[in-house]
C-alpha cells in the first residue's frame, strides 16, 4: 500500500481549572492529535485493507510523540486515552477500523504504564463533522475517575475521499470526580482492567 498522504494536521490542548466547582491546583489536560490523510479506498471496495494498518503506525506514532510533547514531553504524567476516526462520504466504516492497531499501539508503545485497550469510536461524515473520542485510563480500563469524552473535529475535513485520525491523551481524571469506583491509587495494572 502507498503511504498515507497528509492533507493537514492539528494538536489541540485543554487545560480544565474547575467545572463550576473549587478551582483545581493542577488543571486537568486533554490533548487530541487530528490528521486529515486520503482515503486510498474512497470510492471503491477493496477486500483486502489490513495491509494499509502497517502503512498507518509511523503516522500513528508521530501523533502519539506530538501529544505527549504537547502535554509538556513526560510520558509518565499522561493517565488516559482514547482514539477515534471519522471518514468522508466516499469511504465506509469499515476504513476506520483499520486505526485501532496502529493508532493504539502507538500510544501503548511511548507511554510507560498502558495495560487497558484504548477505548475508540469511528463514524461516516463530511466536513465538519465532530467526534466524542472516549477516554479511558491508560493502566485500568474500571478506573471510574477516568471516563471522558473529548470532542473534536475541524471546519474543512474530512472531505468526500479523505479519513481524519485521532488519538487522545489526558494527564488525570475529570476534574471534581466523585463518582467513587476504583480509584487509579488502587490499580494492581497487570490485566488493563483492575
Amino acid at each position: 500500500m502507498p503511504e498515507p498522504i497528509l492533507r493537514k494536521s492539528a494538536i489541540i490542548v485543554e487545560e480544565i481549572h474547575h467545572e463550576g466547582g473549587p478551582v483545581a491546583s493542577v488543571p486537568l489536560k486533554r490533548a487530541a492529535a487530528i490528521s486529515v490523510i486520503q482515503n486510498p479506498f474512497a470510492g471503491q471496495y477493496v477486500e483486502d485493507i489490513t495491509p494499509f494498518m502497517d502503512d498507518l503506525r509511523p503516522l500513528g506514532l508521530k501523533m502519539a510523540r506530538d501529544l505527549i510533547d504537547a502535554l509538556g514531553g513526560d510520558p509518565s504524567i499522561v493517565e488516559g486515552y482514547g482514539k477515534g476516526a471519522i471518514i468522508g462520504a466516499a469511504g465506509e466504516l469499515e476504513h476506520g477500523a483499520l486505526w485501532h492497531a496502529p493508532g493504539g499501539y502507538s500510544m501503548r508503545e511511548v507511554l510507560p504504564n498502558s495495560m487497558a485497550i484504548v477505548p475508540s469510536t469511528k463514524k461516516i461524515g463530511g466536513p465538519g463533522t465532530r467526534l466524542d473520542v472516549p477516554i479511558t485510563h491508560t493502566n485500568a480500563s474500571y478506573v471510574r475517575s477516568h471516563f471522558d469524552a473529548m470532542e473534536v473535529g475541524m471546519n474543512d475535513s474530512p472531505r468526500a475521499g479523505e479519513m481524519m485520525l485521532v488519538l487522545v491523551m489526558t494527564t488525570g481524571p475529570r476534574i471534581h470526580n466523585r463518582a467513587g469506583g476504583l480509584k487509579a491509587s488502587d490499580v494492581v495494572g497487570k490485566d488493563g482492567l483492575r
